[in-house]
């Protein structure tokens, strides 16, 4: 079963064979509401971690999504340009938004696991 990974900014991450495929959680997906514009990194694009390399745009609010890792954006879900809305119907499967072809994997474990994001999410 492949491993899935937070961040602090609310995106998750599952990493398999050196490519992580990149979204942002249900909650911030909630949180923002209708969402109704998405704009991707071009495939190609070199991306730092923690970097700003994409948008999503609801009816409430603009946000900034970052790479959780270092690499090579690889692929993105043309779907969810065509059709944002399927990032709140579907925000931890059909509407995952790139992947990126990692440099570092283990940069992978410095991401949360499940328990310590639901944590942070309570705390708040």
């Amino acid at each position: 079963m492949t491993e899935t990974r937070y961040t602090r900014d609310h995106e998750w991450v599952r990493l398999e064979d050196g490519v992580a495929t990149i979204g942002i959680t249900a909650h911030a997906a909630t949180q923002l509401g209708d969402i109704v514009f998405v704009e991707l990194p071009e495939p190609g694009r070199e991306v730092a971690a923690n970097a700003a390399c994409a948008v999503v745009e609801s009816v409430k609010a603009a946000s900034d999504i970052f790479a959780p890792m270092t690499g090579r954006i690889a692929e993105v879900n043309q779907a969810v340009v065509a059709d944002p809305a399927i990032i709140g119907q579907a925000a931890m499967t059909d509407g995952w938004l790139f992947r990126l072809t990692v440099s570092d994997a283990s940069e992978f474990h410095a991401l949360m696991e499940k328990s310590a994001y639901d944590a942070m999410l309570e705390a708040a």
